[in-house]
């Protein structure tokens, strides 16, 4: 899971301003964005340098806390 929406919330950025800087379509970054589809490594990084934050900041854990 990623946290690309949340990011673009907080900053204001809207999905198609991303898919432009990208390079990608609109349908592909709302995949991102959605959670329906994950973006490779690169592409991920990519976004992080966009939106000028640290890719972890991206990344959602996983981990179930107990």
């Amino acid at each position: 899971m990623n946290r690309i929406k949340e990011v673009l919330d907080e900053k204001g950025i809207k999905q198609t301003w991303l898919a432009e800087q990208l390079g990608k379509s609109y349908n592909m970054v709302n995949a991102y964005v959605q959670n329906r589809q994950q973006p490779r490594l690169e592409v991920l990084y990519e976004i992080a340098e966009i939106l000028e934050i640290d890719v972890k900041q991206l990344l959602q854990s996983n981990k179930v806390t107990k």
